[in-house]
């Protein structure tokens, strides 16, 4: 599958079938992940797979609009060292699009899962302090796929040399 191709198509996915994530596809999309670009190199993301069905309960109950975490065979937690760049959000942001991107193309969904109690999260996964808890992706085979979400215009939002000066 072509890079655009799979960047158009991927979906986020809340709902999963009952089916074991072989371990070789979860290290391929962690590999997808090391890859991204960071502030001069400086990798500071760190990732905890998760499968221990009590775990993901509780990750569930700690994420707002995350109940379906339970539900999926994996969930991976991006953690970023705010000590090793000054960007970590956005080089971890970087990563989990790399991630999420492999996921779709090897037959796999996920789901950003941006509100949770982090501290809560952080104790629970025994996660420093100093680092900062980014997000926490479930992983599994999609039970279905959603219908995709409109988009505007590329007209709409892009401009010639100057904001407001649209582009023909």
């Amino acid at each position: 599958m072509s890079v655009i191709k799979v960047i158009r198509e991927r979906r986020s996915v809340r709902e999963f079938l009952e089916k074991d994530v072989p371990g070789e596809l979860v290290m391929e999309v962690l590999d997808a992940a090391r890859w991204a670009p960071s502030s001069k190199n400086s990798q500071p993301w760190e990732f905890i797979v998760i499968r221990d069905q009590e775990t993901k309960k509780k990750l569930a109950k700690l994420a707002k609009f995350g109940w379906f975490i339970a539900d999926a065979p994996v969930v991976i937690a991006v953690v970023t060292d705010p000590r090793k760049s000054y960007a970590h959000v956005i080089d971890g942001s970087c990563a989990v699009q790399n991630l999420m991107l492999a996921a779709w193309e090897l037959g796999l969904g996920t789901c950003w899962i941006g509100t949770m109690d982090r501290d809560k999260v952080k104790e629970l996964l025994n996660i420093p302090k100093e680092l900062h808890l980014l997000t926490v992706i479930p992983l599994g085979y999609p039970k279905k796929t959603p219908n995709p979400p409109s988009r505007k215009p590329l007209k709409e939002i892009t401009y010639h040399e100057k904001y407001g000066e649209k582009i023909s």
